[in-house]
């Protein structure tokens, strides 16, 4: 079985002392998109997880350590995420394994991470930039009472359609929980549409209603896109999450309508 309840996760566990592949715990994607109406065999939307690592080494031929980071890009249509715990304890167990260079260990990585993804999963030292200033509107500053903190609410959720329009909102006041370990997860999110104009209100008071909820990154960020989707009916959408680190990881799930293009990869402040 392939469940948190079934691993070593959210336990207390050995400090990897060499190299181990068999960290990696794969979670099939199917199960929590089955809870939102989606089969893994018709996805309503592309996209990507794009992983963020800064704490990366290794030992060169003769036992000099190396460090990097690194950017990992995980297709959203492969069986498989990885969790992140598992993730890190995997990147760790490389810290006393030689490679006889830089790119050798580079593919190591893909070929580990790719073979419990089920899918090519795209490895390149360095991280991407550090956005400068948020584009498009903050929803964060509204002066509104809330005091739904979850499950997800979509009810909250509407648009205009008399009036139709193509714009970025983002928030800052995304939180929800680890399912395994129950520790908070914290992220800023970033929509993108065209179509009926989607109510502010609405949308912060919904994005809130995850404060209490316990769901993988990825999951969110589908669940998310699905709702909104559903309930404002966007000609077009895109939804990336961008989360803050933990464990020297950051995730960054994007899903967006078949035919978008990819937003530039950029990293928050707060990452």
């Amino acid at each position: 079985m392939n469940t948190p309840q079934d691993s070593s996760l959210g336990r207390e566990v050995a400090y990897p002392s060499q190299y181990d592949a068999g960290l990696l715990f794969p979670i099939p994607r199917a199960t929590g998109r089955a809870e939102i109406g989606v089969a893994d065999d018709a996805l309503p939307f592309i996209g990507h997880d794009r992983w963020q690592a800064y704490e990366l080494s290794w030992l060169d031929a003769r036992g000099k350590p190396c460090v990097a980071t690194a950017t990992f890009t995980v297709p959203c249509d492969s069986p498989h995420l990885v969790e992140s715990k598992s993730l890190k304890l995997y990147l760790n167990s490389l810290n006393s394994e030689r490679f006889n260079s830089d790119e050798a260990a580079r593919e190591r990585i893909a070929i580990d991470l790719s073979a419990r993804a089920g899918a090519d999963v795209a490895v390149a030292f360095g991280l991407p930039e550090m956005a400068e200033a948020e584009a498009g509107e903050s929803i964060d500053a509204q002066d509104i009472e809330i005091s739904d903190y979850g499950p997800p609410n979509p009810s909250y959720l509407s648009s205009d359609e008399a009036q139709i329009v193509e714009e970025l909102l983002f928030s800052h006041l995304l939180k929800s929980n680890c399912p395994v370990t129950g520790q908070p997860d914290w992220g800023s999110v970033v929509l993108a549409y065209r179509g009926p104009r989607i109510e502010r209100t609405g949308l912060l008071r919904y994005l809130v209603s995850f404060r209490e909820h316990a769901g993988f990154h990825e999951q969110c960020v589908e669940r998310i896109f699905q709702d909104v989707s559903t309930h404002c009916r966007p000609n077009q959408l895109s939804v990336e999450a961008r989360y803050t680190r933990r464990g020297g990881l950051d995730i960054n799930p994007w899903r967006a309508t078949p035919g978008t293009e990819s937003p530039v990869a950029l990293r928050e402040i707060r990452q």
